[in-house]
């Protein structure tokens, strides 16, 4: 007999706890009409029809809904300002490296060695690769807002180090550590998210805190802008611009230590009422219900899912384009024929327009609930992109070939950043545990961050100003992602089928789905996100 029969109307968005009853029929999930039975709540009894006429129902629902909206805007008022914050500072001091290249750096400290800057580009992946899983985890061994703050302290304090260099070695060893700093950040952080927002509400989110990274792209050039114009002998420009944008990093690591909510279940920043909402809306949505403390089977088993790798290499393939972009766009605004100053302030529109693109996009994906589809999109668009940087040559183009060459900036610069919250939100979504979430996350960087490292060797000098051999491979990475994302998501559909089909249909929505600590995502109920 099928464990799941369809049902007329949807369940709020409510805890809803099933315990086996012989009374109320034998096994649990044995047919529909035997679900109101295994109810414990009055809330949990609203999701069966024959409560569908009762007036106080409605009310009851209406309420529900009225605190679960003012819990959401209470959570979003404090994490999600913080949160970009925290993005616009890492971002910042990760991606100031290519700013203070045309500002004098590569001739004081990398004495005009070409491979010298690739090194130190490479510094920042090599820590941030390998330590992204543990760095991951630690968030889930500890409190999350504790780890993320520690991690924010550590890369400030290195980027802010970066202003006294006076020699290759110093700037390897800084970048070293603006790494393991953000190995402690960028994943945890998406980790954080699971543990306060649905999976309705999650792309949107962490595509608000990824669009930081483009707003920190525009900042970043209008920063540069002005500090290109600072004119002193005290200090060369490279090293206010350092100062600049690490001293505030430190002082945020010790904002967000003593303000960023912790759990739903032990925060502070809620009352007790709040707190029973927030547990019973993830429970709801297949998330929730874990404490501190690391699955080390929940470890293995994530390491050893092919899902976790794939997803990451489409990870890693977006993120050659995002390397590329981080390290040599203004490089490359530059070879349209602009100066130094003007190609920093040439680099702030594509920024602008990614930002808007990427919450657009992220949006559509939360709302109808696919990831595949969007991230073949914005593939896409990469595609695009690099292809004209690659057909069209800047040396003696006319204005107009030289506005197609902006143009595919904006195109580059918009797939850079637009896949990172839905391949983020993609990877969280289809774990089924924490553990699995954390792991899976951290794998995103520690595969998916490889091509990074090729990317800071990808746009000698000598190719300039068209960079044949970036633009060539990053038309590559892209399809690549492209063709990852169009087969995961189409596995993804049959799969979701073949489990209705052999369960006998899908859970009512709001069911909690038993056996995610022990069979994870493989547990019976357990749908993908396509």
């Amino acid at each position: 007999m099928p464990r799941f029969a369809e049902k007329p109307e949807e369940i709020p968005t409510q805890q809803v706890e099933y315990a086996a009853d012989p009374e109320a029929g034998g096994p649990r999930f044995e047919d529909g009409a035997s679900l109101a039975g295994f109810t414990t709540t009055t809330t949990e009894k609203a999701g069966s029809s024959k409560y569908a006429d009762s007036t106080i129902r409605l009310e009851h629902v209406k309420a529900s809904k009225a605190n679960e909206r003012k819990l959401v805007r209470k959570l979003d008022v404090l994490i999600l300002p913080l949160a970009v914050l925290l993005y616009l500072s890492a971002y910042l001091d990760r991606g100031n490296l290519g700013n203070s290249k045309i500002m004098g750096i590569e001739e004081k400290v990398l004495k005009n060695v070409d491979v010298r800057y690739s090194i130190a580009l490479c510094c920042f992946y090599i820590t941030y690769i390998l330590l992204s899983v543990p760095g991951t985890l630690m968030a889930k061994q500890f409190n999350p807002s504790t780890t993320i703050a520690c991690g924010a302290l550590i890369w400030s304090v290195a980027a802010t180090c970066q202003a006294a260099v006076t020699n290759p070695a110093g700037l390897y060893v800084c970048r070293l550590g603006v790494g393991v700093g953000e190995a402690f950040f960028g994943q945890a952080m998406a980790l954080y998210f699971t543990l306060w927002y649905t999976r309705k509400e999650l792309s949107k989110r962490i595509g608000l805190f990824i669009s930081a990274g483009a707003l920190a792209g525009a900042f970043s050039g209008l920063i540069s802008y002005g500090v290109a114009k600072i004119k002193t002998d005290k200090l060369e420009q490279y090293a206010i611009l350092f100062l600049i944008e690490g001293l505030p990093s430190f002082l945020l690591a010790v904002v967000v230590y003593f303000f960023l909510p912790s759990r739903p279940e032990r925060s502070k920043y809620l009352t007790e009422d709040q707190r029973t909402i927030a547990c019973t809306r993830l429970n709801a949505d297949q998330q929730g219900g874990e404490g501190l403390g690391i699955d080390w089977k929940a470890v293995r088993y994530t390491l050893t899912n092919w899902r976790t790798y794939v997803v990451a290499v489409a990870y890693s393939a977006m993120n050659f384009g995002l390397g590329s972009v981080s390290g040599f766009l203004p490089t490359i605004v530059k070879g349209l024929g602009y100066s130094n100053a003007d190609a920093q302030l040439y680099t702030v529109p594509p920024y602008a327009v990614a930002l808007v693109f990427m919450l657009c996009i992220c949006t559509y994906s939360d709302r109808y609930q696919t990831r595949g589809i969007p991230i073949m999109s914005v593939f896409a668009v990469g595609i695009v992109g690099w292809a004209l940087l690659l057909a069209v040559d800047p040396v003696k183009a006319t204005t107009s070939e030289l506005r197609v060459r902006y143009f595919a900036v904006h195109c580059v610069v918009s797939a850079g950043y637009a896949a990172i919250p839905l391949i983020m939100s993609w990877q969280a979504g289809n774990s089924a545990c924490e553990t699995q979430k954390a792991v899976s996350l951290g794998m995103l960087n520690s595969v998916g961050q490889c091509l990074s490292v090729a990317a800071a060797f990808a746009f000698p000098k000598i190719e300039g100003p068209r960079y044949t051999t970036g633009a060539t491979v990053n038309v590559a990475m892209q399809t690549l992602g492209l063709t990852i994302a169009l087969g995961m998501t189409l596995y993804y559909r049959w799969e979701n089928r073949r489990r209705d089909k052999v369960e006998g249909g899908r859970p009512p929505k709001g069911m909690r789905i038993e056996g995610m600590q022990t069979d994870y995502d493989h547990a019976v109920g357990f749908r993908y996100t396509p």
